[in-house]
């Protein structure tokens, strides 16, 4: 039986004006809980996104046996238990909707002396887990699976070795799960990309002191060493400033400042693809925040002309495509996506979800394997299903602004993994996003 499920009706309201600070990073909030955790010492983090997601994370950190205090909202001081100090427990570890969490869990028990089992909810467990199990297993690591999909059992107890692993296809998570698994290893373990992702996990390691080498497209890391505490300060998230960017962009009359934005450059390729589409984005009060590049951004409202994007932009993009095709729907000429089929191993089908959630409110969308091709023009009013993914639920909220009528979007209730406050945040700079139920 399906429950908390929550449908939204997104309306025209004219101008979007205002000033907004979007959660904590999602990414960075992940890693820094894991990281303290295993450190010596205690850690404060601020920003800390209090979503579901990273929640479930903080959870299955507690549950290991690290202790937490959350004196305030937004706050976190983590007291690690060093990097072998983790307990196992007889029960299953539950990550909820997150799949950064269990991706990157399974790196960080691999090595663990102890079993453990990782389980999520309905949507979780039809993700792949498969291309994170078997570069770990190459390292000595064992694993159970439902054919490839959560739950995943870690039969602990392994000694893990060092190898040069590369990426069939580019993404963090699995980087990242290969790297956590490399501080328990015996030797070197290094990752090579096919392309350069984001590379939080590496700039966090080096924050808690572990020595690690990187570049665009490649990181190496030797285990035996320790992490040490260390304070992190979380931006704010790119992905979820990605709604405003758009939204802000495509009403007229709009200005926004979305304040105190993480730009990580393995992050920000829906920034670059909005301008080559002819947005007004400025970059302003740009300084530096744990290790990450943060900025201000300042978006007024400009016509969007429909462009082929380049394919090299994609790594750097894969959460916010979403966004990004609402964009295309309203803009000049035809919008052409190569090289995206990550997306049909996300949350939900993203590509299938937009592009028959478009369609079904009047968009010419010709989907293919790994892309699509949008049509600019028009969007209708009409139903359509987010299939409980997030970023589907607030893209089309954002398109509702611009539509020739509303449009009811069901199954909205897991925006609060990533984008807790996300209505009323909206609102209050001229969304109109209300309870259809």
């Amino acid at each position: 039986m399906q429950v908390n499920v929550l449908n939204w009706k997104s309306s025209p309201n004219g101008p979007l004006r205002g000033t907004l600070r979007v959660p904590g990073d999602k990414s960075v909030s992940h890693r820094a809980m894991m990281l303290a955790g295993l450190a010596d010492g205690s850690s404060r983090i601020e920003g800390f996104l209090e979503g579901e997601d990273t929640l479930s994370t903080a959870a299955v950190m507690q549950a290991l046996g690290v202790r937490i205090e959350a004196d305030q909202p937004g706050v976190r001081i983590v007291h690690g238990v060093g990097l072998h100090g983790l307990k196992g427990v007889g029960q299953p570890l539950d990550c909820g909707n997150a799949g950064t969490g269990m991706r990157l869990l399974t790196g960080l028990l691999a090595g663990q002396a102890f079993d453990s089992t990782l389980v999520g909810d309905e949507s979780l467990s039809r993700r792949p887990m498969g291309r994170v199990t078997e570069p770990l297993s190459a390292m000595g690591a064992s694993f159970s699976t439902e054919d490839g999909r959560p739950p995943v059992r870690i039969h602990g107890g392994k000694a893990l070795h060092g190898i040069s692993y590369t990426l069939p296809v580019a993404s963090a998570q699995v980087k990242s799960a290969l790297l956590l698994a490399g501080l328990y290893a015996e030797g070197e373990t290094e990752v090579i990309e096919p392309h350069p992702t984001r590379d939080y996990t590496e700039r966090m390691l080096a924050a808690f002191g572990w020595p690690i080498r990187f570049e665009p497209g490649r990181a190496r890391l030797s285990g035996g060493h320790r992490l040490q505490a260390t304070d992190v300060v979380v931006p704010a998230d790119f992905s979820s400033a990605a709604f405003f960017l758009v939204a802000a962009s495509i009403v007229p009359g709009s200005e926004l400042v979305l304040a105190r934005v993480g730009l990580n450059p393995r992050r920000t390729g829906l920034l670059q693809a909005l301008r080559l589409m002819g947005a007004d984005i400025r970059v302003e009060n740009e300084g530096v925040s744990g290790g990450e590049a943060i900025a201000d951004l300042r978006v007024r409202h400009a016509r969007l002309k429909g462009v082929e994007l380049p394919p090299s932009l994609v790594p750097d993009m894969i959460d916010e495509f979403p966004a990004l095709f609402v964009a295309a729907a309203v803009a000049e000429g035809r919008t052409v996506v190569t090289g995206a089929a990550e997306l049909r191993v996300k949350e939900s089908d993203r590509l299938a979800a937009m592009a028959r959630g478009l369609q079904g409110l009047g968009v010419v969308v010709e989907e293919s394997p790994d892309g699509a091709v949008i049509h600019g023009g028009r969007i209708g009013g009409g139903q359509v299903e987010s299939l409980g993914d997030h970023r589907i639920a607030m893209s089309f909220a954002v398109a509702g602004l611009v539509a020739e009528g509303p449009i009811r979007i069901g199954d909205c209730a897991n925006v609060a993994t990533s984008f807790p406050g996300f209505v009323e945040l909206a609102n209050d700079c001229g969304f109109s996003v209300a309870d259809a139920d």
